[in-house]
């Protein structure tokens, strides 16, 4: 599963902004299912940030957004992402996608 976060952020607090999303994505990192994260800036529109994380599967998103220490360290800055659909199904070569049935969350 791939979870795309995006934010707009100020000039003045893009350097702040910065590490909280840094620790932000550690906290994440720390959580069973997690299996990348990159942080990014759009070339072009520089006040535009980005968060993108691949997970095992949305029960492991989700349970990590439930953990103690993601509610602490990461949700306060995910709650600054722009308010857009963020979660996606990875498409594989072949694969049916975007089947109407209810997704496992194991």
């Amino acid at each position: 599963m791939l979870v795309v976060n995006r934010f707009r952020v100020t000039p003045q607090e893009q350097d702040a902004f910065r590490d909280a999303l840094e620790d932000a994505r550690a906290a994440l990192a720390a959580c069973p299912g997690f299996v990348s994260g990159t942080i990014g800036r759009n070339v072009d529109e520089p006040a535009l940030w980005v968060l993108a994380t691949t997970w095992e599967g949305p029960g492991a998103y989700r349970r990590a957004l439930s953990s103690y220490d993601v509610k602490v360290r990461a949700v306060p800055v995910l709650g600054r992402a722009v308010d857009e659909p963020g979660a996606y199904e990875v498409v594989e070569p072949g694969a049916a996608i975007n089947e109407a049935r209810a997704r496992s969350l194991g």
